[in-house]
């Protein structure tokens, strides 16, 4: 898959499978993660400390996986989507938008790269290139970008709808440890007002038929907030589900070796990683 093809999929009804990846650097993680069925991940670079050379050497590895490389930037700026993009991405995800000027920003670098300044805005507010071989050329050059755009406290909640007006959003993220902070209430995901939230970017996402991804966990709460419209799937991340493999495999071989005398196991308890 591509960044065309799961673009596609996602637009015509399907679901789509991935995840954020915290931890991993090393290129060959892209061959086992290319065999866990997933269509997408995203490599983050808001919360963990990789560099452009860490950057481009693992999406050229993942270019090859047939599962599409996305970056999450640091923050919702021209200049980190190029980069991004530069490096090999095949998407980019922009943090915490809360503004139509952020969210033009973000579109103009992603989607007609690398057209600049009083150009590219003319693109983005009227749709006039400076030629028609322009336009074809900037389209084919960026087909496979996915551009996703992030709303993760009320005041993105009440430009949301603005937001995605401007064209060539292809999906809408949010980020529950953010948002649920914004609100006042902390990691709170059954709390009326989180809750209530989500399901207002849900419901201003579908009227602009614009897919949505929810960070969330755990699976019950993925699968909760799949069943309420968000096709767009993003769960947990690599150091979590790596965590959460090694305590339930190594918890049940403990449980035999309790049995046997092999002295009191240590409790392991649920990741501690925020992201």
């Amino acid at each position: 898959m591509n960044g065309a093809e799961l673009k596609q999929k996602v637009h015509g009804g399907g679901i789509i499978y991935g995840t954020m990846l915290s931890m991993s650097r090393n290129p060959r993680w892209s061959t086992p993660m290319s065999a866990f069925g997933l269509d997408y991940v995203i490599v983050d670079t808001e919360h963990s400390p990789r560099g452009r050379d860490d950057i481009a050497d693992f999406l050229a590895a993942f270019n090859f996986s047939g599962v599409v490389p996305i970056v999450r930037i640091p923050i919702p700026d021209s200049h980190y989507v190029t980069m991004a993009l530069d490096a090999g991405a095949q998407g980019i995800l922009a943090p915490y938008c809360e503004s139509v000027e952020e969210a033009k920003e973000v579109v103009s670098a992603a989607k007609w790269r690398p057209l600049k300044g009083a150009l590219v805005r003319r693109v983005i507010e009227t749709g006039d290139f400076p030629s028609a071989a322009t336009k074809e050329y900037l389209e084919n050059r960026n087909r496979n970008t996915v551009c996703i755009v992030g709303i993760e406290s009320p005041a993105g909640i009440a430009k949301l709808d603005d937001i995605l007006k401007v064209d060539g959003i292809d999906a809408i993220f949010v980020g529950p440890n953010d948002l649920s902070i914004c609100l006042g209430h902390p990691d709170q995901y059954d709390h009326p007002d989180y809750e209530a939230a989500l399901r207002e970017i849900l419901s201003k996402c579908k009227a602009h038929d614009t897919p949505t991804l929810i960070h969330h966990q755990t699976i019950p709460l993925t699968q909760k907030w799949l069943r309420e419209g968000a096709r767009f799937v993003l769960y947990s991340s690599d150091a979590r589900t790596m965590h959460n493999g090694f305590r339930e495999e190594f918890g049940a071989i403990k449980l035999v070796g309790d049995e046997l005398g092999g002295g009191a196991s240590e409790e392991v308890g649920e990741s501690e990683e925020v992201i």
